[in-house]
């Protein structure tokens, strides 16, 4: 982007969202699936002024510190080289616990909490990977069982003298990210919406029914394309990695500048629908636990009552429906804030809105990662305890490989407080670091100090925006949901 000539600027006022937005910051909140909000350790009302006076702060911190790009440095030495050998060992280790995941949901205990399955899916898998992802990279990669059996077939076929390339030539550029967006909302979907989400059966079969499209599509596209780009897990995991400090590529270790990562982010139709349905359906997550939610949802299932639909049938319509409203209302709120910020940019010769939009995209990504660790670590915590005996039982049937069946959950492993602390950091972190990403892309975009920084006061005013939106989901939690 070009800049043609800065006049004053003439949307100063557009900081004010800022403050302002905080006034429908929620009067109380809550850890979400633990906590009431009798537990706050201060007012709810003190969190949200002091959430929004950080991010203030840090707007005005940026502006007059962070003069120049610093997130551009590629990554440092190699700390840890890994062997193919080791790679590959990563994979079959994937594979097996693939295998291990199946069979306990089709041939043990149909429990949710006596089978391996639910809680491995749900709580190991969904919550703990990209948590880790996010401090350690991209651990996924390796072990990813459906890559390691595509990478595995591709070996086989090239011993026997096999050299054609994917069966169906290129992967469509068209595609893009949609495949993966599609995989994760139907996730949310079935996690948030379906009621029989803990059967052990059906996450088997579904497992099985995934894992044929993915083997499917890298025989179509390629094995690397396909993971990169179509598999939902692997796309969401690859996301939160590159918030990490460390680099895993080509077998490599290497030291970068948290952050820096989503600075080269490939952007491929789809991708902001894959950021938008991770912050949409986290929070449906907790808007559908909380006051407003309970009051609104039986009325409208009563109402395609009358006109002759299943409860069971209403219950999946109105959670449809929401949860595609509150990815809507994502998409629309970080929209909004570009529309202003091409407003405020007028007199510059930026591009329309579709390639600011594409611009800036990657901030969100630790809003993400921040909407997920504040809203599920109080899960991972407590109910991932669950593996101790799980491990040594993974059918429920009585069993006791490893010595642990008899472990029990600590409910009291961490305080309430520790947990609302937790979240109201990972809130403000995720928030912050959006602002750094989207400070960082406009002094690289904009050239001038003084226009890069006029660009950042609607971002300002879309992170105050998802700050206060975190907080009020925080808020209307009533329930304990685990």
């Amino acid at each position: 982007m070009d800049v043609r000539r800065a006049r004053p600027p003439r949307l100063r006022w557009a900081c004010l969202v800022a403050p302002l937005a905080a006034l429908v910051a929620p009067a109380s909140a809550s850890a979400h699936g633990i906590v009431g909000r009798a537990d706050l350790p201060i007012p709810a009302w003190l969190f949200a002024w002091t959430a929004t006076g950080v991010m203030v702060i840090s707007f005005l911190a940026l502006w007059s510190l962070w003069s120049k790009p610093r997130l551009q440095r590629p990554p440092g030495r190699v700390l840890l080289r890994v062997p193919r050998p080791v790679e590959s060992m990563c994979g079959v280790l994937g594979v097996a616990l693939f295998g291990i995941v199946i069979y306990a949901g089709l041939a043990g205990e149909q429990n949710f909490t006596s089978n391996l399955a639910p809680t491995f899916i749900y709580v190991i898998f969904w919550v703990g990977i990209p948590i880790a992802s996010a401090f350690i990279g991209d651990l996924f990669r390796p072990v990813n069982p459906w890559r390691a059996l595509g990478r595995l077939a591709g070996w086989l076929l090239h011993r026997t003298g096999y050299r054609r390339g994917p069966l169906l030539g290129p992967y469509p550029a068209s595609w893009g990210g949609w495949p993966a967006a599609a995989t994760l909302l139907g996730f949310a979907w079935l996690e948030l919406v379906y009621p029989s989400k803990d059967d052990p059966r059906l996450l088997a079969i579904l497992m099985l029914a995934y894992g044929g499209v993915q083997l499917a599509g890298m025989a179509a596209f390629g094995v690397e394309t396909w993971c990169e780009r179509a598999d939902g897990f692997g796309v969401y995991f690859g996301l939160m990695a590159r918030l990490s400090p460390l680099s895993w590529r080509n077998r490599e270790l290497r030291l970068r500048a948290p952050l820096s990562g989503l600075g080269d982010l490939e952007l491929w139709p789809g991708t902001a629908a894959v950021i938008f349905v991770l912050i949409g359906s986290t929070s449906f997550d907790g808007f559908s636990n909380g006051e407003v939610w309970y009051q609104l949802a039986p009325s409208l299932e009563g109402d395609l009552g009358h006109l002759g639909v299943s409860a069971i049938g209403a219950f999946e319509v109105v959670g449809t429906v929401g949860l595609i409203f509150c990815v809507a209302v994502v998409a629309g709120l970080y929209n909004l804030g570009i529309y202003g910020m091409r407003s405020a940019l007028r007199d510059v010769a930026v591009e329309d809105h579709r390639a600011l939009s594409r611009t800036f995209l990657h901030t969100l990504v630790p809003i993400a990662f921040g909407y997920m660790l504040a809203h599920y670590f109080s899960l991972l915590v407590l109910d991932g305890q669950a593996i101790g005996y799980l491990v040594s039982d993974p059918l429920g049937r009585g069993s006791d490989l490893f010595g642990t069946s008899n472990f029990l959950i600590n409910y009291n492993l961490i305080s309430f407080a520790a947990i609302w602390y937790v979240q109201i950091a990972a809130i403000i972190a995720g928030h912050v670091s959006g602002l750094i990403l989207s400070h960082e892309r406009g002094l690289i975009e904009f050239k001038s100090p003084e226009v890069a920084v006029r660009s950042q006061y609607w971002m300002l005013a879309i992170m105050v925006g998802f700050t206060c939106l975190a907080l009020w989901i925080l808020s209307a939690v009533t329930t304990t949901t685990g």
